[in-house]
């Protein structure tokens, strides 16, 4: 007898939504019976604080929830408690309420018949309770992995085709090459690639290339990103081009590292998804905020206890915050203000999202440093766009002050303390590092003979081959001038070592360009492992003490640190 396990079908986003939305009708009973209790104590004793906070949290959740999962009379009667339980906190200061216990008594029983009602609506007209909703369109995806980049390379010149293969190569782009359109045209419709260079003029004719991308238009209804290549400089040329959808146009010869620019601009990935830390001790509504904005391609993680808020922020590592203002153990206010206590999260997004409609209330309440104050019910819209224009403008000021402004590589002080943190992640059982110290070769004469602008784009032709060649999780950082740092996660260090001769050898082949001619420039490198070294500022010194003996051994070596290499045979 054959069996066959089915896998079960993911839910949609709606469905998860409808499950969240039975759990909190089934709830509803238990926590009206509670707030009976809380009630029944404030009628002994109108001065029971903890009673009248707890009333009041239980209003004032059943308000947001309520109305975010679409019941709207059960929000607008929970509403009329809170603000009772809101003048009984007032007490002894203030005078107590009139006839509150009669009013108080009265909401409740409104409420109770509102969860009733909340029970037969959604067993009978559930769609009615959600009527109008829908999920944003997605905001990001996740990265998967820095692959090879496919570019189709086209003209009928075989020896700067040839050439100019080779350069983009030493970039880490894959590259095929082409010397006819109708080739390119039969190798596009087969495998479409990230980007094409393509000159303008072929002995078919000068729209030739342009006919190729114009076919591929209409015939898979998509355009493929282009550059044109051309010893023609005229305005006729460069408008067959542009009207063939060029996004790019380089007169001949071009220089590789423009190029790279080019063609990074145009196949570049997608960002990381954002990351948004939700904090409600309400799970429910947490996990239906979170949906929202899983939906639209943001990664979620949520609490609902605020004393994890420290040990989660440092393993999440969020760009931005979502919280409560009311909450057990501590109010918003005092988390947020805890938050900023911490020098790492002094610029951290924070943003309240909760049911309070008190003006005074919120603007206290972000005076402590919140970014801004969202109102449940909140349109799943406009919490996502809440969310990206705060948690982009974080990822802004972050690389703006960990990363080097001529490269965008990791500047002195962020490689300095991610190397840290990837030993430290070592001894904590994680993936062994290798560290690397690389240094430009003759840097000095490379400025004085052709200039410092030519010598900038040295620095940045490094800079992108250690960015296009190496993996998403190993780290490149810009140690100062014309010294880069790498962190390998993970590698074996005769694998680490490997890869770098790999890249030592690619850079050397780069040509540049400039007013006394055509020159290549070469690089040292000094490697040292954690399994040799396993303290932060052991490995550094061992890498470096690895690059010095590369620089006096001629230069133009990779240089494996002694210890390093003496634990990789153990």
């Amino acid at each position: 007898m054959n069996t066959h396990t089915v896998a079960e079908k993911p839910l949609s986003a709606r469905e998860k939504i409808a499950k969240l939305r039975a759990t909190f009708v089934a709830q509803l009973p238990m926590r009206i019976e509670r707030a009976h209790a809380l009630f029944d104590r404030l009628q002994l004793d109108s001065g029971d604080q903890a009673a009248a906070v707890e009333l009041h949290r239980f209003f004032h959740s059943l308000k947001g929830t309520g109305r975010s999962f679409g019941f709207r009379e059960l929000g607008a009667a929970a509403a009329e408690g809170e603000d009772l339980a809101a003048e009984l906190l007032k007490q002894p200061l203030a005078p107590e309420p009139p006839h509150w216990r009669k009013r108080l008594g009265e909401c409740l029983d409104r409420v109770q018949m509102r969860i009733a009602g909340a029970g037969s609506l959604f067993g009978s007209d559930a769609d009615s309770a959600d009527a109008g909703f829908t999920l944003p369109v997605s905001a990001g995806q996740t990265l998967t992995g820095k692959g090879a980049r496919l570019i189709y390379v086209c003209d009928d010149e075989v020896l700067p085709l040839e050439q100019l293969a080779s350069q983009l190569g030493c970039f880490g782009y894959e590259i095929v090459s082409f010397t006819e359109p109708p080739k390119l045209h039969e190798a596009m419709l087969a495998r479409r690639p990230d980007a094409v260079i393509m000159d303008i003029h072929f002995p078919q004719g000068d729209r030739a290339g342009a006919e190729v991308l114009e076919a591929i238009r209409r015939e898979t209804g998509q355009a493929v990103p282009a550059i044109f290549l051309s010893a023609r400089n005229d305005f006729a040329a460069r408008l067959i081009a542009v009207q063939a959808g060029s996004e790019a146009y380089f007169h001949k010869p071009a220089r590789a590292i423009e190029l790279v620019a080019a063609l990074d601009a145009l196949t570049q990935q997608q960002p990381d998804p954002y990351r948004i830390l939700l904090i409600d001790d309400e799970p429910g509504i947490a996990s239906y905020h979170s949906i929202i904005l899983q939906e639209a391609g943001m990664v979620t993680h949520q609490i609902s206890e605020p004393s994890r808020v420290l040990e989660v922020l440092q393993e999440f590592r969020p760009d931005m915050v979502l919280m409560d203002m009311y909450m057990p153990e501590c109010s918003g206010r005092d988390l947020a203000r805890l938050i900023r206590q911490v020098p790492d999260y002094v610029s951290l997004p924070i943003v309240y999202l909760s049911s309070e409609t008190d003006r005074q209330k919120q603007f206290s309440a972000m005076r402590i440093g919140a970014e801004g104050f969202l109102t449940k019910p909140v349109i799943p819209e406009d919490l996502v766009t809440a969310v990206v224009i705060r948690a982009e403008r974080m990822r802004t000021l972050r690389s703006l002050m960990a990363r080097d402004s001529m490269t965008g590589l990791f500047n002195h002080t962020t490689t300095t303390q991610l190397l840290e943190n990837a030993v430290a992640n070592a001894g904590r059982g994680g993936g062994a590092p290798c560290f690397a110290m690389i240094d430009i070769d003759h840097f000095k004469r490379v400025n004085d003979t052709h200039g410092h602008a030519v010598g900038d784009q040295v620095i940045q032709a490094l800079a992108r081959i250690l960015q296009q060649r190496l993996r998403n999780s190993d780290v490149v950082g810009r140690y100062g001038g014309e010294e880069f740092a790498v962190i390998l996660q993970d590698v074996p260090v005769n694998v680490a070592t490997r890869l770098i001769e790999d890249l030592r050898q690619d850079f050397s082949r780069v040509l540049f360009h400039s007013a006394n001619g055509n020159f290549s420039c070469t690089f040292s490198a000094g490697i040292a492992s954690y399994a040799g070294h396993r303290r932060a500022e052991l490995l550094r010194e061992a890498a470096d003490k690895a690059l010095y003996e590369a620089k006096r051994s001629g230069r133009n070596c990779v240089v494996l640190d002694s210890h390093s290499m003496a634990q990789d045979t153990k």
